[in-house]
């Protein structure tokens, strides 16, 4: 069984360095990079705590702030891979695979998700919508995305093309979330976005950027929260 954290930051973390040899044959840049993430607490963490990636934590600590996941709710996760976010939404809503709560959609594949059935296609494909209700057992209360296009290292490239992703995630939610449903999804700085904005505006009763801590304080991203579906 998964241990659920009590306080998912870097201060509760033992922190173990490892140096990885610049004779090692990696390039200076990835040779960098992996050896960050294998001294990142949260990466370390979530080893410890049974969870898939480090990303499980930025559900955790936005929700533990925002209160949008609860026991009973339904709960779709776009792009559910590698399955962090099914992990703790199936957790907090306290699913089952008797009774599932959460549903995760993937064209990638994974590993099962105690609690959480994932679907093997894309959320964009026209039967998306209907085997996930046939799934869930109705309309979701929250839909989540923590989807990214894969980085090229131009910075508006990349927040554009992670912006679409945000954008058909929104429209997904759109069409599928019941009334005072909540949606989340990851999105880019960079000043492409005050057309998804104004919509969601439109459609749900608050919205704001969210970036929590176990966000990189280095990274572009951010979160789209918007809370109280209108229907």
């Amino acid at each position: 069984m998964t241990r659920k954290p009590e306080k998912p930051g870097p201060r509760s973390i033992r922190v173990l360095k490892t140096r990885i040899k610049k004779k090692s044959g990696l390039k200076e840049s990835s040779r960098r990079w992996l050896e960050r993430h294998m001294n990142d607490p949260y990466v370390q963490r979530s080893k410890a705590d049974g969870y898939r990636s480090r990303a499980a934590y930025k559900l955790i600590e936005i929700d533990d702030k925002h209160h949008l996941l609860k026991p009973g709710m339904k709960v779709i996760d776009l792009g559910a891979a590698p399955g962090g976010w099914c992990q703790v939404a199936a957790a907090r809503t306290k699913s089952t695979a008797e009774h599932p709560h959460v549903v995760g959609i993937d064209y990638l594949e994974m590993d099962a998700v105690p609690g959480a059935p994932v679907l093997l296609m894309d959320f964009l494909d026209p039967e998306a919508p209907r085997k996930l209700a046939e799934a869930l057992g109705g309309q979701p209360d929250v839909v989540l995305s923590d989807m990214a296009a894969p980085t090229t290292g131009h910075r508006r490239t990349d927040h554009l093309r992670t912006m679409h992703l945000c954008e058909v995630a929104a429209d997904f939610a759109l069409h599928v979330l019941k009334p005072g449903g909540h949606f989340l999804a990851k999105t880019f700085q960079g000043g492409a976005e005050n057309e998804l904005l104004s919509r969601l505006k439109q459609n749900f009763r608050s919205v704001h950027h969210v970036k929590p801590p176990a966000s990189r304080d280095e990274s572009v991203e951010l979160y789209l929260l918007a809370k109280e579906f209108k229907g």
